[in-house]
C-alpha cells in the first residue's frame, strides 16, 4: 500500500498515521521504502518511509545478507545524487535531503573504510562534476566528522571509533584539497557557504599542518573575513585555530592576530559604538559581535603573552579596547564572554606580582610593567560594566551579603595564616585560590558585573593586608 496525498481530512490522516505505524513494526516494512519514497508525493509519508530503513540500518545491519546491503547503499547513494544534482531540487527537498544524508552516514558508520575503501575518493570525484552534488557532498562530510569526531561516545566502540578517526585523518588530504579549490575557485555562495561550515566542523581534530603549513589562515582572512555573508563562519573558524595552544607555529599565530586586526578595523572601525550598533542590528549583525568576543577573548587568553612578546602592544591595545566597547553590549551570552577574559586576566596579573600592594587606577613609580600596561583598560572596565549590569535591589542585597562574607572569611583565613605560619601575602594567594570556588559556585554569572567588581575588591583587600 501507498500512502500519497490523498490524507488531509483528520480522519483519514488518522487512517493513515495507524496504517504507517502498522507498516513500521512488520520486519520486512524496510522491503517497501523504495516504493514509498517513489510514488509518494507526501513529504510526511516519505521521511517516515527513511525512518524505518534507518532502523533497520541501526538494529539489523550486522545480520542482513551482504547483497542486500550493497543494495540498499547504493539505491541511497542513487537517491541522493538524483535529489543533490539540481539546485532547485536541492533546497525544495532540503528537509528530505537532510535525512537521506543522515541515513548514509548511519551506513557509513558501519560500512566504512573496511566495505567501502573507495568511499572518499569517490565522494571527492563526484563533488567535481556538479557544484549543487558537491555542496551536498559538503554536508555529508560534516555529519560524518560530527558522527566521528564530536558523538561517537556512547554509539561506537572505542575501537571502532579510533579507526573512523585514523581512517578520516589518513585520507584527509583529499577532503582538504577539495575544500581548498572550492574556496578558491567557486563563484558560487551556497557552496563555498557550505565549505565554509564544513572547514569549521575539520579544524578541531585535522593535523595542525594542513592549519598552519597551507594558505589556509591566509584565504580566510583576505578573502572571506570581509564578505558579510561568510564573516561569521570565518570568524569561528579563526577562533577554532586561536584556540590551539602549540608551541612551533608562534609566527602563524602572530599573523593571525595581526591580519585579522587590520581587517576588522575596515570593518568596524574603534570609534563604532558597539553597544548602540549591537541594539539596531540585524541578527547576522549581532552574531558578528558575539563571534568578534569570542574571537578576541579566545586569542588573547591563549596567546596575549605571545603578542606581549613580539612588542605588537598598540595592535593588543586596539583588541583590548574592542573587547572594553563589547562589554557594555546588552546581552548575557556575550557579557559571559567577555567576563571570563577580564576575570582571568585580572587573577593572571594578580598571582604574577601577590604580594605588589598597588593595583587597579593607582599610582606608583615601581609598579611592574606588565600591571602598568593593563592598568588603564582594566580601570575602564569596572565601572563601565556596572554602570551597564544594573541589578535589582534584591539580586543586589544577595550578591552583596555574599560578597562580604567572602572577604570577610579571606581577610580572617589570611590573619590566621600570619599568625600560625609567620607567613606575609604570598600565602594569602594560596588561601584564596583554595577558597574561592566555594564561594563563586553560590553566584549567578547572570549578577556577573558583581561577581567581576567583587574579585577585584577581595584581591584589593587581601594586598592591604
Amino acid at each position: 500500500m501507498v500512502i500519497s496525498d490523498s490524507f488531509y481530512t483528520p480522519f483519514t490522516q488518522r487512517v493513515a498515521q495507524e496504517v504507517l505505524t502498522t507498516l513500521k513494526e512488520h520486519p520486512d516494512a524496510w522491503t517497501r521504502v523504495d516504493t514509498i519514497l517513489e510514488f509518494s508525493q507526501n513529504q510526511q509519508t516519505k521521511y517516515y518511509a527513511l525512518q524505518i530503513l534507518e532502523q533497520v540500518i541501526k538494529t539489523r545491519w550486522k545480520v542482513l545478507p551482504r547483497n542486500q546491503c550493497e543494495g540498499i547503499k547504493k539505491y541511497i547513494v542513487n537517491l541522493i545524487i538524483k535529489v543533490s544534482s539540481d539546485a532547485e531540487s536541492l533546497e525544495r527537498e532540503k528537509i528530505y535531503l537532510n535525512k537521506l544524508n543522515m541515513i548514509l552516514v548511519q551506513v557509513l558508520k558501519r560500512e566504512w573504510p573496511k566495505n567501502w575503501e573507495t568511499f572518499i575518493p569517490d565522494i571527492v570525484g563526484a563533488s567535481k562534476t556538479n557544484e549543487s552534488l558537491c555542496q551536498n557532498n559538503m554536508a555529508i562530510l560534516k555529519l560524518l566528522s560530527e558522527e566521528v569526531f564530536d558523538f561517537s561516545s556512547g554509539q561506537l566502540t572505542q575501537t571502532k571509533a579510533k579507526h573512523l578517526k585514523d581512517s578520516m585523518c589518513s585520507e584527509f588530504s583529499q577532503i582538504f584539497t577539495l575544500c581548498q579549490f572550492v574556496m578558491d575557485s567557486s563563484q558560487n555562495a551556497p557552496l563555498v557557504g557550505a565549505t565554509l561550515e564544513t572547514l569549521l566542523r575539520f579544524l578541531n581534530w585535522i593535523p595542525l599542518g594542513y592549519i598552519f603549513e597551507t594558505k589556509l589562515i591566509e584565504t580566510l582572512i583576505t578573502k572571506f573575513l570581509n564578505v558579510p555573508m561568510f564573516r561569521n563562519v570565518t570568524l569561528k573558524c579563526l577562533t577554532e585555530i586561536a584556540g590551539v595552544t602549540v608551541p612551533n607555529y608562534d609566527e602563524m599565530f602572530i599573523i593571525l592576530f595581526s591580519e585579522t586586526m587590520q581587517h576588522l578595523e575596515t570593518m568596524l572601525p574603534v570609534s563604532t559604538n558597539i553597544k548602540d550598533a549591537y541594539a539596531t542590528g540585524s541578527d547576522q549583525e549581532q552574531n558578528f559581535i558575539q563571534n568578534l568576543a569570542m574571537f578576541l577573548c579566545t586569542y588573547l587568553k591563549e596567546h596575549g603573552t605571545l603578542v606581549e612578546k613580539k612588542q605588537l602592544l598598540d595592535t593588543l591595545m586596539k583588541a583590548l579596547h574592542y573587547i572594553v566597547l563589547i562589554s557594555s553590549v546588552e546581552d548575557v551570552e556575550i557579557f559571559k564572554i567577555c567576563l571570563e577574559y577580564w576575570n582571568g586576566l585580572a587573577a593572571d596579573l594578580y598571582r604574577e606580582h601577590p604580594s605588589f600592594p598597588t593595583f587597579l587606577g593607582r599610582t606608583n613609580n615601581s609598579i611592574p610593567p606588565r600591571r602598568q600596561f593593563y592598568s588603564d583598560v582594566l580601570t575602564k572596565v569596572n565601572p563601565q560594566i556596572s554602570e551597564t549590569r544594573t541589578l535589582n535591589v534584591s539580586e543586589t542585597r544577595i550578591v552583596e551579603a555574599m560578597r562580604t562574607k567572602f572577604v570577610r572569611s579571606m581577610l580572617a583565613a589570611t590573619r590566621r595564616n600570619k599568625k600560625r605560619e609567620g607567613g606575609g601575602v604570598q600565602g594569602v594567594h594560596e588561601i584564596v585560590e583554595e577558597e574561592r570556588p566555594r564561594w563563586a559556585k553560590g553566584l549567578v554569572l547572570d549578577e556577573g558585573c558583581v561577581i567581576f567588581s567583587f574579585e577585584f575588591n577581595v584581591y584589593q583587600k587581601i594586598s592591604e593586608v
